[in-house]
């Protein structure tokens, strides 16, 4: 379930909000004026958050080349990469 917030929240109980980030690896929905306005995480799982896109961006770009026939063997690579370790 999400823990949802009044932006006095932030203000008030920062400590306790912080907390229970840290805590649960969770956001904090903040709302201002009733309405959903921010959502607040621990430095962790933003990096993790992050982290998770940047794969998935990665993997996105492996799937286009591969659509467009643009590989080559791994072993191939592999051979390119000892090449160029040995040529250091």
């Amino acid at each position: 379930m999400p823990s949802i917030r009044p932006s006095s929240d932030l203000r008030n109980n920062y400590n306790e909000i912080s907390q229970f980030c840290h805590q649960h690896g969770e956001p904090v929905y903040i709302t201002k004026n009733g309405h959903g306005d921010l959502a607040v995480m621990s430095i962790e799982t933003y990096e993790r958050l992050v982290g998770k896109f940047e794969l998935y961006k990665l993997l996105d770009e492996g799937m286009d080349a591969m659509a467009e026939k643009k590989v080559r063997p791994f072993r191939t690579v592999l051979a390119d990469i000892q090449e160029e370790l040995n040529n250091e």
